[in-house]
């Protein structure tokens, strides 16, 4: 007798599956190129950017607000081919090599990336603020062929590496060198054959757990997490010309894909790095920004201020990620900011960044980083006994899809123990899904405190009661030993200027909140 057939129930709600205790995403599905196809990252971004208008040649790409210097997309595409020539040509740079970048925010950057991109070299990109032990680290581990850094970076290299400053004149001739090459885009990188599940960058992470590690992202992943942002964009905002906001150095996965999702779809960038909130407004009121991505004391520091001298009213969502932000705090800033959205979103560097989102029509969802984006599952595991969880039960999030990492580079260890054999990855955070498929981060499974042996200390929910108090301007929550307790919390507050808030106060204060 042939053997019956399971029917899959999946919960149009929740997306739960009852017989696989698999969360899968609600969102509408997305068609991505055939993993066959060679295609890289660039290409694939510069054929959406062509596809998306064909009147996008003199609109703005990207504006330093610092000089005024602006750059149009004619003059972008021409760079890209330029510098892709030049470095295949006099650099004899080639598919497999590895582009080590240390560099502050540039108006560079950009062109160097995707010129590197559709040569098939791999992209290295590390923090300029690094100490010069770690990005040693980096280097070690990422080997590579050459490093871009500037006059202002290139101390903390070690002495023996190949190095092009990219504030050189040497540099900045290359961008033009060749800008008779044919304007056509598929002539960037024509002569590489580029497969999506080659490697495209090298980013740096501290990890589920332990030290810093060099993520692997292949074309595929970069291709899907652009397709993503594409496909249900929260950004459907009735404006001519989208216009963003690039405050840090790009060399962070999110920051990346932030920037080729704009590219792709014609938007102009402003860069202005800065991470001070005013000088983040005076950005947004000049230049008439549409939305930005903040971390989520950005967005305090905005309800606590005073910011009647900015016009805002071009400003439309704030993306937010990081920490979740508190439900009481959401619902003030709702009030000073009625017309202002925060778009939360939840992800890792291993997961391509993104993996959960709360869009505008999911607003009231207060409290969560939103459903799962396309093409993604989760599930929740109990961290003790492996049990796999339902709706409104707490464990450790598994998530796999087309955006996940494919391993950690030179460490097939740690690799092993963030990614199983059928492709779902450990977070490391605790979690759980509501009976709607919302997603609830509880905390960091390493950050919980077990007060007295058996209590159970969220970090997260203590430092959301500090920040509700008018007087604190920032805190952290840590584990501390204690030989009676076995740990206790411990908080670094930071007082708002001109407030004499004490130790005794803020203690008084966090009893009469339980």
């Amino acid at each position: 007798m042939a053997a019956a057939k399971t029917s899959l129930q999946i919960d149009p709600k929740s997306g739960f599956c009852s017989h696989t205790k698999i969360f899968r995403s609600l969102r509408p599905s997305i068609t991505l190129p055939p993993p066959s196809q060679p295609l890289s990252a660039a290409q694939f971004t510069l054929s959406l950017l062509h596809s998306t208008t064909t009147n996008f040649s003199e609109t703005p790409f990207l504006i330093n607000h610092v000089t005024g210097h602006n750059i149009s997309y004619s003059d972008f595409l021409h760079q890209i081919k330029s510098l892709a020539f030049s470095l295949q040509k006099q650099y004899s740079l080639s598919k497999g090599d590895v582009a080590f970048i240390l560099s502050p925010n540039s108006h560079k950057i950009p062109s160097l990336y995707l010129s590197l991109l559709s040569l098939g070299v791999i992209i290295a990109p590390a923090n300029p603020d690094d100490s010069i032990s770690e990005l040693t680290h980096q280097i070690q581990l990422s080997k590579p062929s050459i490093v871009f850094a500037t006059s202002h970076t290139s101390h903390k290299l070690p002495p023996n590496v190949r190095t092009i400053l990219i504030d050189s004149p040497e540099f900045s001739s290359l961008f033009t060198q060749h800008s008779n090459i044919n304007s056509n885009v598929d002539c960037i990188g024509s002569n590489v054959v580029v497969n999506q599940s080659d490697i495209a960058a090298i980013v740096y992470s501290s990890g589920t757990t332990g030290r810093n590690k060099g993520v692997l992202l292949s074309h595929g992943n970069l291709i899907a997490r652009i397709a993503m942002f594409r496909a249900i964009d929260p950004f459907e905002i009735g404006v001519t010309q989208r216009v963003s906001l690039i405050r840090q150095p790009l060399f962070g996965s999110f920051r990346i894909i932030y920037m080729m999702k704009a590219i792709s779809m014609g938007e102009t960038l402003v860069l202005a790095e800065t991470s001070d909130l005013e000088a983040v407004l005076q950005v947004v009121h000049d230049y008439k920004l549409n939305y930005c991505s903040v971390p989520p004391s950005f967005i305090v520091s905005m309800v606590k201020s005073d910011l009647t001298k900015y016009d805002l009213s071009s400003l439309r969502f704030l993306v937010s990620g990081g920490a979740p932000l508190g439900k009481e705090f959401l619902a003030n800033f709702k009030e000073k900011f009625p017309n202002l959205e925060i778009l939360d979103e939840y992800g890792l560097t291993e997961t391509g960044e993104l993996a959960a989102m709360r869009f505008p029509d999911e607003i009231n969802q207060l409290g969560s980083v939103g459903r799962l984006v396309e093409l993604m599952e989760a599930k929740i595991v109990d961290p003790l006994t492996g049990e796999l969880l339902s709706p409104g039960q707490r464990g450790e999030l598994w998530v796999r899809g087309p955006t996940t990492m494919k391993g950690y580079i030179g460490d097939e260890k740690a690799t092993a123990e963030t990614v199983d054999s059928e492709g779902w990855l450990k977070t490391g955070d605790l979690c759980f899904f509501d009976s709607n498929g919302f997603l609830f981060i509880v905390d960091r499974l390493k950050d919980v405190i077990k007060y007295n042996g058996f209590q159970v200390v969220l970090p997260t929910e203590l430092e959301h009661l500090l920040l509700s108090n008018t007087d604190i301007a920032d805190a952290a929550v840590v584990s501390y030993p204690d030989e009676e307790f076995g740990h206790i919390p411990m908080a670094f507050v930071v007082r708002k200027p001109g407030s004499t808030i004490n130790e005794a106060q803020i203690m008084d204060y966090i009893a009469k909140q339980a």
